[in-house]
């Protein structure tokens, strides 16, 4: 039976084309019709069409916001035809929204999994995701084999919202770690150091790491077509602070970059990839 597929944004259409590349075939759902029509997928016209003909549907989307939009929504996924499906979202929400869907789809007979996914649009092509599941066991073991040709490891956290909380905690190392190796990266050209050079020897020295091997040629050839967003960083670390600040915990390094790439966002920059945060440093020398 097909696979269901509901947002093919950057990330959701380099999933999408994984799955069919290990030759899965899918339906697929997106906002804009347009946007899609010509990437040769059958187009369900809303997410209840989706239900009728795929028993597995994945979810791709911005944030929680979409995520309910998407359920309940006119002839949206929270309808009887539910019954027996599962949802996997690959989503990062909420942590406390997150709850409410496991709830909202499980009681209309469906099955929840939330599981968001660590990695951009180049290890998604090549099925090299990391994956953290939250939700049932039994639910997580039976939709593992397609999980496997979109990710390289995979993990399951049974607590609720457990996932979507490492995550965010995920991605307070990508965003400090990216700030900080734009900072010296446009540090080391102010010293008349090249640029490639200075990226080659971090790689090798203090900065090695996914992130710079991941940046390296964005941030030489300075090309910020998004792969990740600055949009979407800001966003889970904005996440990560309300988290921190309902544990009652302080939550010292995420402050800066979170900050940083909220003025990415006011320059208009926020739809960019998040390597981006390089101008702000390089624009001060």
């Amino acid at each position: 039976m097909s696979i269901g597929f509901i947002g093919l944004g950057n990330l959701g259409q380099a999933i999408a084309t994984r799955l069919s590349d290990v030759g899965e075939e899918l339906i697929v759902y997106n906002r804009n019709i347009e946007k899609i029509k010509d990437l040769g997928y059958e187009i369900a016209s809303t997410p209840k069409e989706l239900l009728k003909k795929c028993d597995t549907i994945f979810m791709c989307l911005f944030d929680s916001s979409a995520v309910f939009n998407i359920l309940q929504m006119e002839n949206g996924l929270l309808c009887e035809d539910l019954k027996g499906k599962t949802i996997i979202d690959l989503t990062t929400n909420h942590y406390d929204d997150v709850l409410k869907f496991h709830e909202l789809v499980n009681n209309m007979g469906g099955n929840y999994l939330e599981n968001p996914v660590f990695g951009s649009v180049a290890p998604a092509l090549k099925g090299e995701l990391t994956v953290v599941s939250s939700g049932k066991k039994e639910v997580f073991e039976r939709v593992k084999p397609i999980l496997q040709k979109i990710a390289k490891e995979i993990f399951h956290l049974e607590k609720l919202s457990s996932a979507t909380k490492m995550k965010l905690i995920n991605n307070l190392c990508l965003g400090s770690f990216m700030a900080t190796l734009a900072e010296c990266t446009a540090l080391a050209e102010s010293c008349e150091i090249e640029k490639s050079k200075a990226l080659e020897i971090l790689g090798v020295g203090g900065g090695q790491s996914l992130v710079l091997k991941a940046k390296t040629q964005k941030l030489i050839d300075e090309d910020f077509s998004a792969h990740f967003s600055n949009n979407a960083i800001n966003k889970d670390l904005h996440l990560l602070q309300d988290l921190a600040f309902n544990l009652k915990q302080p939550l010292y390094s995420a402050t800066i970059p979170k900050e940083l790439f909220s003025k990415m966002k006011m320059m208009g920059k926020g739809e960019e990839d998040f390597s981006s945060i390089y101008q702000l440093f390089k624009a001060k020398n």
